[in-house]
Order: structure tokens, then C-alpha cells, then sequence
């Protein structure tokens, strides 16, 4: 059903189009946010630019997911190290996560924005994604033996800003 919706909106089907943004407008905002917190609402924006700009450069259909994780990502971690070097103005995160326990969700999200940009993607993308090690350093474009020293360092730091 994925596939055939992209060769419907590679053709300029808006009908197409417009399912396939509410298809993947939570799934990127689901990499984005935790990767580029107050940003990850513009990071997610920009993602589906990207997205819909190169979707007819896209030649197999039941790829995309992976190409729009792929793009996601790239977008998140380049909003989280613009904020990191102080070239964005700060903006208030709106979409903060819905859950029954408010608190433990800022609670995570503290966590999370204490860590560096390249500890939350590898983070985000293993325990959120669900991404194995070999499939985060394909995405990212590093070493498997990076991924795990990332990992390693990103739950440390996590556990100690969570303590």
C-alpha cells in the first residue's frame, strides 16, 4: 500500500501526497524531536521538505521509510548541532510527548537534552527505532565499533543525568 502511494505521488497525485505527509509526519517527528529537542519540530518540517522536494529521485518505492529515516536524521542532527553552537534562536518545544506520566516524560526529556546531539541520535534511533547496531552505523555512516562506544557513552551520561 506504501509503495503504491509513492508511485501515486511521484506522478503529482496530491490526494497521494497529502496521505503520504500524514504518514510520515509523525514518523519523522518521532526521530526529530528527541534528536534536535526545541528544534525538533523545525528539523521534522525541514525532513519533509526534503522529502517531497526528492521524492520522484526515489526509485524504490518500498524504500522509503529507511530514505525518509535516513533524511530525518540528517535533519535532526543538524538543527541539534546548530543549537549546540548557539546559532539558532531558542524556541519553546510545542509538541511535548503526550503520556500518562507527565513527569517522567520531562524527566526523560531532561535527560535527553543534556546529551550530545550524536548520543541522542545513536539513542533514539537503537531503543526508539528499534534500529540494530549494524543498521544505525549504516544511517550514520560511521563504524559499528562508533555506534557502540556512542551507545556506551550515551547511557552513561544518561543514567547520570537521570540520577
Amino acid at each position: 500500500m506504501l509503495a503504491r502511494l509513492v508511485e501515486q505521488a511521484q506522478r503529482g497525485d496530491a490526494l497521494a501526497m497529502d496521505e503520504l505527509l500524514g504518514i510520515l509526519a509523525p514518523y519523522v517527528g518521532r526521530i526529530c524531536g528527541p534528536v534536535a529537542l526545541q528544534d525538533g519540530a523545525d528539523a521534522a518540517q525541514e525532513a519533509l521538505i526534503a522529502v517531497f522536494r526528492n521524492l520522484r529521485q526515489l526509485k524504490t518505492p518500498a524504500a522509503l521509510l529507511g530514505w525518509v529515516r535516513q533524511i530525518a536524521v540528517r535533519e535532526a542532527v543538524r538543527f541539534a548541532k546548530q543549537r549546540r553552537q548557539g546559532s539558532t534562536v531558542p524556541v519553546e518545544w510545542e509538541d511535548k510527548p503526550i503520556t500518562e506520566d507527565l513527569h517522567l516524560a520531562s524527566d526523560i526529556a531532561d535527560a535527553m537534552e543534556r546529551l550530545a546531539p550524536e548520543h541522542r541520535v545513536v539513542l533514539t534511533l537503537r531503543h526508539v527505532e528499534g534500529l540494530s547496531e549494524q543498521e544505525v552505523a549504516g544511517l550514520l555512516a560511521v563504524p559499528v565499533g562508533t555506534v557502540r562506544s556512542r551507545l556506551f557513552r550515551a547511557r552513561r551520561s544518561f543514567r547520570d543525568a537521570w540520577d
